[in-house]
């Protein structure tokens, strides 16, 4: 191995003995070789110290033990211990294909302009065995809303453009990844290779599975950037359709949950929305209006929408339409609306701010609140069902354009400049927002509401 390596390859250990030796053999197992390999074991007490150990002393490894400090500050610690051109980390519980480094580094090598490289990669489970490919977008030209990160690990990066945006932001405990391709995408061109490179582990303990923790701090992961990306705010209006009970017996807008209408769930979320010029009602029904005026007074809009537009057929735009020529002059100049449903209670101020940060950071016209959908969907062509999309069941492969997104009615935002001059509730560029399970939560019936409040019994305990 060269004295001045090309690459750093750095492994982060924390609990994963079982998986270690792996990861670490699979860098040793590399066709390329010019490159040096750290080791830091960030605390553990599963006994992976002493297997970190073995490898002190190795020519080419670095080891060092460390009191536990979380991914983001390793990551950092390891970046300025690294001496080589490009760095690239792997999990302790993963492992690369013996051709990954030098099939990334030819690609960077090849094109000076770019600054980060990743691949697709396989799914393993505990012991190892494949359980599908992951097959990504192509980005060399074939995308062109880059919402959709690499992997946090296994991306190998020119060194010097890592440290020009900053290294890895210590304000996260997790979804390094995101923070990270936030910040370099902004400043730098990036490529992939279509072509399986590592070995990306599920597991019980993997921080993949905890989808609530991932959503949540890509919420405040993108606050962060629109705030020191200095992106133009995007005062955003948002309304709240409510037919009631004298167009819709079956609303349930005003029912209690938890001690307060589900409408006040809705109303309150979007009063401490940080993003927020206005938050307005829009109801046909008495009972609706005389509840938030005596609740909430001036801080919302009460609007009385006649009840011809309160039918199920009344598109997003006309009532979006309605809504600003009844609001005050300065909530008409908004840089976007959003629509808000009272039918997901549990949808917080966080996804609200999230969605109006997404649109300013990815410069989209719609923001929908979506959740994947992993299970089989079929078509049916006349001939009998047909698979819509990939799922690892079928072939082992699962194609990135080919995911399926549910859209659930928690929030809509749509631009000004969209529904200015478009009447489709769909512009040409759609971002999204995940949200957790427990925003998910529909309440469209009594029993639903029953299930919502059986849930915040069982969070409370």
């Amino acid at each position: 191995m060269a004295s001045q390596p090309l690459v750093t390859v750095y492994i982060t250990n924390y609990n994963y003995g079982a998986y270690l030796r792996q990861a670490v053999d699979s860098v040793f197992t590399q066709t390329f070789t010019d490159y040096e390999l750290i080791i830091i074991d960030d605390g553990s007490t599963d006994g992976s110290r002493e297997i970190v150990l073995e490898y002190e002393g190795r020519e080419g490894v670095t080891v060092l033990l460390q009191q536990n400090s979380g991914l983001n500050r390793t990551s950092n610690t390891a970046l300025s211990m690294a001496r080589g051109r490009y760095i690239m980390r792997l999990d302790a519980d993963d492992y690369l294909a013996p051709q990954a480094l030098a099939v990334m580094v030819e690609v960077l090598e090849r094109n000076p302009s770019v600054g980060l490289v990743f691949p697709d990669y396989y799914y393993v489970n505990e012991s190892g065995a494949i359980l599908g490919r992951e097959i990504r977008n192509d980005f060399n030209g074939g995308v062109s809303l880059p919402d959709m990160p690499a992997h946090g690990a296994c991306t190998l990066i020119r060194r010097s453009h890592l440290l020009s945006v900053g290294g890895y932001s210590e304000e996260f405990r997790c979804q390094d990844g995101y923070d990270l391709w936030l910040r370099f995408i902004e400043k730098h061109e990036v490529r992939n290779v279509n072509e399986p490179l590592f070995y990306y582990r599920q597991h019980g303990g993997s921080l993949s599975g905890n989808r609530k923790m991932i959503v949540e701090t890509r919420a405040r992961i993108k606050a962060a950037h629109a705030q020191r990306s200095n992106r133009p705010e995007c005062p955003t209006l948002a309304f709240i359709p409510v037919r009631g009970k004298s167009v819709d017996s079956g609303c349930l807008a005003l029912e209690s949950l938890d001690g307060k209408t589900l409408l006040d769930w809705t109303i309150d979320a979007a009063l401490e929305a940080q993003q927020l010029c206005g938050v307005a009602v829009t109801t046909p029904d008495a009972d609706v209006i005389a509840h938030v005026r005596s609740r909430y007074g001036d801080a919302v809009h009460v609007l009385e929408r006649p009840k011809q537009m309160a039918r199920s057929n009344t598109t997003l735009h006309d009532t979006m339409m309605h809504v600003l020529q009844n609001m005050p002059e300065h909530a008409k100049t908004a840089c976007a609306c959003m629509m808000l449903s009272v039918e997901t209670p549990f949808r917080s101020s966080l996804y609200i701010d999230k969605a109006i940060n997404t649109a300013r950071i990815f410069d989209v016209d719609t923001v929908i609140a979506v959740s994947p959908e992993n299970d089989l969907f079929f078509r049916h062509d006349g001939t009998g069902l047909h698979l819509v999309g990939n799922d690892m069941k079928y072939g082992g492969k699962r194609f990135e354009r080919e995911y399926l997104f549910r859209a659930v009615p928690g929030l809509h935002l749509l631009t000004r400049s969209w529904y200015e001059s478009n009447p489709n509730w769909l512009g040409d560029r759609v971002g999204h927002i995940v949200l957790a399970e427990d925003a998910l939560h529909l309440v469209r019936t009594m029993r639903d509401l029953a299930v919502a409040q059986t849930l915040l019994s069982w969070e409370r305990n």
